[in-house]
């Protein structure tokens, strides 16, 4: 496989090794305006952007309209919590393979059960969540080397001048697949989920 592949291969897996998730120490303790919010995110998120100097994380229009669904609860007097944030940083990693609708359906229970009540909080989930989550890192670099080496592997038969653009195009498909099947067990989930969510809300109402 072509120099660049293997170059950018190698970029993907240092940026793993490097890549550091918002902590919940991380987030300031005092209540945010808007502009503050949009700062923040930026400043802990850009890089995992495809243009980190151009890419926004967070837009003043995208935290309006999050509120206006109901995907985030409301700012109290033009501020935003530590619990805002977390609820944020959560849409922001969904919304890469998810639909504000689907996202809706997953957040909203959490949101109404656990943002701002005593006991546990969103504080909590999210440091369960990221307890389980970055572990995971070494084992998604042994998934891409172990790929990258299927794909330097294939097309032995082809000719010189074609392997290259073929093992090239062969992880991106393995990479494309396994993308799509983790997608198509998301939105499997997030179908059953809402359908039980559908059953509760009629059992409610009959009540």
């Amino acid at each position: 496989m072509n120099m660049n592949v293997e170059e950018l291969l190698k970029t993907v897996l240092d940026s793993f090794s490097e890549f550091d998730y918002i902590r919940t120490g991380d987030i300031p303790t005092i209540d945010l305006y808007m502009d503050q919010v949009t700062t923040f995110m930026d400043s802990k998120l850009k890089n995992s952007t495809r243009n980190p100097e151009e890419d926004k994380i967070l837009t003043k229009t995208m935290i309006n309209n999050y509120a206006k669904s109901d995907l985030l609860p409301p700012p109290v007097r033009k501020k935003y919590t530590k619990e805002h944030l977390l609820v944020m940083i959560f849409i922001y990693y969904f919304k890469s393979v998810m639909s504000i609708s689907d996202i809706e359906v997953i957040l909203n229970p959490i949101t109404e059960r656990y943002f701002g009540k005593t006991g546990m909080c969103m504080k909590d989930i999210y440091s369960e969540i990221l307890k389980l989550e970055m572990p995971q890192i070494a084992g998604l670099q042994a998934d891409l080397q172990e790929k990258c080496k299927m794909a330097q592997n294939s097309f032995q038969d082809a000719a010189e001048k074609d392997k290259d653009a073929l093992q090239t195009f062969a992880l991106i498909c393995m990479l494309s697949m396994d993308v799509f099947t983790k997608k198509l067990l998301i939105e499997r989930m997030v179908d059953e989920l809402s359908s039980q969510l559908e059953t509760e809300k009629g059992e409610e109402t009959k009540k």
